[in-house]
C-alpha cells in the first residue's frame, strides 16, 4: 500500500497521535482473518485521508495506531480521485460508473463538482476523521462477515497528542509494537504479522518508511538496527506471565518509590501512554496546556505532570496525572 513521502519541517505544527480504541465490553473478536482486514484497512484509510502511519498493532480485541498528520495542503482533483478509488480496492460496476461521472463533473467544475470536493477534503488531515472512517468501514465488514448487528466498539476512541522529537515517537512507537510481547503472544515483535514493525521487517515500504520518518533517516537498515536494538532490550527482559515485572512487585516498586530499567516499565501497561492528552517535553506540554486554559476560559493555574520516577523517562511529561 502506497505511503506519501511526507517531508516534515520541524518548523511546522506537524501533529503527531496515539491512537487506541478497544471492542464493546473488550471481547476478543478479531481472528487472523479479521486482524488482516483490519491490517489492510488502516493503510487504505490513511492513504485517503492523508495521514502518515508511523506504526500501528491490531490485537483481537483491540488497535493502536501511531500517526503523523501533516499540515492540510492543497489537492489537485486527479489527487482527490486517485484518494477516492484507494477505498475501493474492488470495484463495483456501479462504483465505476459513479467514478467517472464524478470525473467529468469535476471536469465542468460547476456548484455539484465544489460539493463534492469540499466533503472529501472534510474528511481529510484530520485524526478524527481518520479514525471514524476507519472503525466505520470495518465494523460494516465485521457485521455483514458474522451476521452481526449493532456497534463493534466500546467507546468513540482515545488519543494522546504527542511531541514530534525522535525520542518521544521512538518509545511510544516501541511501546506499540510490544504490544504482542506484553499479551505473551509471541516472544519477539517481528513474530506478529499484525504490527507495523513486523512488516516493515517483511519487506513493506510503507511501513518501512513510517518507521525510518520517525529518525529522519532515509536507510532502512540503519534505522532498522537502531530500533532493533531499541525493541530487543524491552522485549528481551526476563519475565512472568504477560509483563515484565509481576503486578504486586510493580506496585510496591511503585509505593516505596524505587526504580527499574525503561525496559522493564516498557512490558508493563502504560496508561500515560493511553490517557495523557498531552505528552512530550515540558515546553511542548506546558504550550498545550496554556491553550487549553484560555480555550476553557478558566483562570486556574495548572503545571505539567512528571511520570512517575520509577524509571529514566527522558524528559517526558504530561498533560494529566492518571493511574500509572
Amino acid at each position: 500500500m502506497r505511503q506519501s513521502r511526507i517531508k516534515v519541517d520541524p518548523r511546522e505544527e506537524v501533529s503527531c497521535y496515539h491512537c487506541v480504541t478497544r471492542t464493546v465490553n473488550g471481547e476478543f473478536l478479531f481472528d487472523d482473518s479479521a486482524r488482516e482486514v483490519l491490517r489492510r484497512m488502516i493503510w487504505r484509510i490513511a492513504d485517503f485521508c492523508g495521514v502518515e502511519i508511523l506504526t500501528y498493532a491490531v490485537l483481537s480485541n483491540h488497535f493502536h495506531v501511531l500517526v503523523r498528520v501533516p499540515l492540510k495542503v492543497s489537492i489537485s482533483d486527479e489527487e482527490l480521485l486517485r484518494r477516492y478509488k484507494v477505498l475501493y480496492t474492488e470495484a463495483t460496476p456501479y462504483q465505476t460508473t459513479h467514478l467517472n461521472v464524478v470525473r467529468s463533473r469535476l471536469a465542468e467544475n460547476d456548484h455539484w463538482a465544489e460539493a463534492w470536493r469540499s466533503r472529501q477534503l472534510a474528511l481529510m488531515g484530520d485524526v478524527s476523521q481518520f479514525m471514524k472512517l476507519l472503525k466505520q468501514r470495518f465494523s460494516i465488514w465485521f457485521n455483514r462477515r458474522h451476521g452481526r448487528f449493532g456497534t463493534l466498539w466500546a467507546e468513540r476512541f482515545r488519543s494522546v497528542l504527542l511531541e514530534g522529537k525522535q525520542s518521544v515517537l521512538e518509545t511510544v512507537a516501541a511501546y506499540i509494537d510490544l504490544n504482542p510481547v506484553r499479551a505473551g503472544l509471541v516472544a519477539d515483535p517481528l513474530d506478529y504479522r499484525f504490527c507495523g514493525y513486523a512488516e516493515a521487517v517483511a519487506g513493506s515500504e510503507a511501513a518501512q518508511f513510517g518507521i525510518q520518518s520517525i529518525y529522519g533517516a532515509a536507510e532502512w537498515g540503519r534505522v532498522h538496527d537502531r530500533y532493533r536494538m531499541r525493541l530487543f532490550a524491552s522485549g528481551s527482559v526476563e519475565r512472568e506471565g504477560m509483563a515484565g515485572i509481576r503486578p504486586l512487585d510493580f506496585a510496591r516498586v511503585v509505593a516505596e518509590k524505587g526504580k527499574v530499567p525503561l525496559a522493564t516499565v516498557m512490558m508493563c501497561r502504560i496508561r500515560y501512554f493511553t490517557h495523557g492528552a498531552v505528552l512530550g517535553g515540558r515546553a511542548f506540554v506546558q504550550a498545550h496546556l496554556e491553550k487549553s486554559r484560555l480555550n476553557s476560559g478558566s483562570y486556574r493555574t495548572r503545571s505539567v505532570v512528571p511520570l512517575p520516577p520509577i524509571t529514566d523517562w527522558g524528559d517526558l511529561v504530561s498533560m494529566v496525572a492518571v493511574r500509572f
